[in-house]
């Protein structure tokens, strides 16, 4: 009976690790796509990301990544870091209405940003990644920017990480990086505190000192009540003493 429930056990155990391989197994490579980093951040504002290109081929390396900004959500102002072993190539295109950017209209904004390594030296071998930062403003008032993306390999093969994400969906086989954008907060918007009148303070301070005064006022009567107890209960003690005491030494004659 007990090897029965042994037998049992191996097998259900079995049957759950095999299932958990097989399904991080298959989850694992969908992770690996190329990314931006971070995910998130405010409308409005500028910032600096990077794009996270992993290498998921086991024999040849990443030699080119093209990244092509939304055209529904123009930036006025991007630039590159410069990435040692990779040259960077960037295409624009023209908008209207203009972007505004400190007050001044630009009309053509980047479209299509390329790095292409140098050599096999410099490219992306197989089990690491390289991360390819720019700086973006003012990011525009929208709830996300897609950027589609090309990964070019040494062997030629080309994978298009370019599907949008689809609501309450699941990931897509090959995901696009996504940039989330929320509405930037005020700094001047209302607290839930109450708000206290001018005099408040001071009266708040006067009713404090009242209360201790009168704290002390009390912890001094209390002194002085307790110091003429212990004196009147002294003198009580004197006079007994002087009452008894003839009449105690006389008892103490008479018996002896």
């Amino acid at each position: 009976m007990i090897r029965h429930r042994r037998t049992v056990g191996a097998i259900v155990a079995l049957t759950l690790g095999t299932v958990a391989t097989a399904v991080f197994g298959f989850a694992a490579p969908a992770s690996a796509h190329v990314s931006i980093s971070p995910s998130e951040a405010k409308q409005g504002g500028y910032g600096r990301f990077a794009f996270r290109v992993p290498n998921e081929s086991d024999e040849a390396s990443t030699t080119k990544l093209e990244i092509f900004l939304p055209e529904n959500a123009p930036v006025g102002s991007v630039s590159t870091m410069p990435v040692p072993g990779w040259t960077v190539a960037v295409e624009k295109r023209r908008v209207d209405p203009p972007v505004q950017v400190h007050g001044a209209e630009i009309s053509e904004v980047i479209s299509k940003i390329t790095w292409t390594a140098e050599g096999a030296a410099a490219a992306i071998a197989p089990g690491t990644f390289q991360e390819f930062p720019v700086s973006m403003g003012p990011l525009p008032d929208v709830t996300q920017m897609v950027f589609k993306a090309l990964q070019t390999y040494s062997d030629g093969g080309v994978v298009r990480w370019i599907d949008e994400p689809q609501p309450g969906g699941e990931e897509p086989a090959t995901p696009a990086p996504v940039l989330t954008l929320t509405a930037a907060t005020s700094t001047a918007e209302p607290t839930d505190a109450p708000t206290a009148s001018p005099g408040a303070p001071a009266q708040a301070a006067e009713d404090d000192e009242d209360g201790n005064g009168l704290a002390v006022g009390l912890g001094v009567a209390g002194l002085v009540a307790g110091l003429a107890g212990l004196v009147l209960g002294g003198l009580a003690f004197a006079r007994t003493r002087r009452a008894g005491g003839p009449g105690q030494g006389g008892e103490a004659t008479a018996a002896s």
